[in-house]
């Protein structure tokens, strides 16, 4: 039988609780601010973000930090689970009502009272279903399935989701009742990318965790692996990193783990080196950078559409064709210019604090923009 090195061993402990987020960088200090403030009150919180960011650690720090903290606290994965078992796991059901169903069930709403409820991918429940919820939210009560009488609950709940309710709400696929009733007190988290101060405390947090489920001390990780890790522009966000740091703690066999290490498991020395003149923080999605170059465009110009248009290189028809458009969008669905997520960084504070308003109406200087 092989043995470790005693050097590399640690010694066993009562599980750790779980670590507050990380929050070097500006941009989650401002999310875990606004966190703070919330976790006092018993207001619904939803959590909005791409995935893998955390939202659920997050939501556990909310609940911690809360009067609530003492109580239980319940998760459900709204995804993992076809309507009709959801709605059971949900809302409990009652002895018989329904093939298989021998005992009364509570369900994760009565499970969870007097502390906090986690509906996580929230996005994923059924159209039928979200009736049901939203007269959970609003009578504060639950429904067995099969049952004769309400049941009272008391649950602070919070939501996640990696998708755009506002959308889904437009095209009909989420209830707007149940989304107005969700989005008290959004709180966007920002994909790693953005927020690469973090890193190395990540990195630290991520590393312990896993040396802890090994049985091992954790090993230091190379300034040079960290500024590998660095380049990488991370898709799967925390969740991707975390995978990474454990592959690499397997393969790492000393008390460092070095840029081979990384390297060999990612493939990061691969990858091509991001184009320095654009921001790592930028969207990819083209609907987004256009709208950032024609905030850009009339700042520049001082709100002149001709002139604004010229640095666009597009008509000044399809310039107040598009401005008309955003603003009635917006008219007819405030939710969706509430639900958009600001740009983190500089460049997204210059645009919002600086360019008019998109759709407003600029100051006039020719015959032209008159006409």
């Amino acid at each position: 039988m092989t043995h470790l090195p005693a050097a590399r061993l640690a010694a066993p402990s009562v599980p750790a609780p779980a670590p507050d987020p990380v929050a070097t960088s500006a941009p989650m200090r401002e999310v875990l601010a606004a966190a703070e403030d919330v976790a006092e009150t018993p207001t619904t919180v939803l959590l909005l973000g791409e995935s893998g960011t955390g939202k659920e650690v997050l939501a556990r720090y909310i609940h911690r930090r809360s009067p609530r903290a003492a109580g239980p606290w319940v998760a459900v994965n709204c995804a993992a689970l076809p309507g009709d078992l959801l709605e059971s796991e949900l809302f409990g059901h009652e002895r018989g009502a329904f093939t298989g169903a021998a005992d009364r069930r509570t369900g994760r709403f009565e499970q969870a009272h007097g502390g906090t409820l986690l509906l996580d991918e929230i996005s994923e429940i059924p159209l039928p279903l979200q009736a049901k919820l939203l007269r959970v939210l609003q009578e504060r009560e639950v429904d067995r399935v099969g049952g004769q009488h309400p049941v009272p609950v008391d649950v602070r709940v919070i939501a996640t989701t990696n998708r755009d309710l506002a959308g889904m709400m437009a095209d009909g696929h989420f209830r707007s009742d149940l989304y107005y009733r969700l989005n008290v007190f959004p709180v966007v988290l920002p994909p790693l990318r953005t927020r690469l101060e973090d890193l190395p405390g990540l990195c630290d947090t991520l590393l312990a965790e896993a040396a802890a489920e090994m049985g091992r001390v954790p090993p230091r990780l190379a300034p040079d692996a960290i500024g590998l890790l660095a380049a990488h522009p991370f898709p799967g966000n925390v969740r991707e990193l975390r995978n990474l740091l454990q592959r690499a703690l397997v393969r790492c066999r000393g008390p460092v783990i070095g840029p081979e290490h990384v390297r060999a498991d990612a493939d990061l020395g691969a990858r091509p080196a991001p184009d320095p003149e654009i921001p790592a923080f930028l969207p990819l999605e083209l609907a987004a950078l256009e709208r950032i170059a024609i905030r850009e465009a009339l700042r520049r110009v001082n709100g002149n559409r001709t002139h604004a248009a010229r640095l666009l290189g597009i008509g000044l028809r399809t310039l107040r064709n598009k401005l008309r458009a955003w603003r009635q969008e917006e008219e007819i669905d405030p939710a969706r210019a509430e639900a958009r997520q600001i740009l983190p960084g500089r460049l997204g504070r210059a645009a919002e604090n600086a360019a008019p308003p998109l759709g407003s109406a600029p100051a006039r200087t020719s015959q032209e923009e008159r006409a």
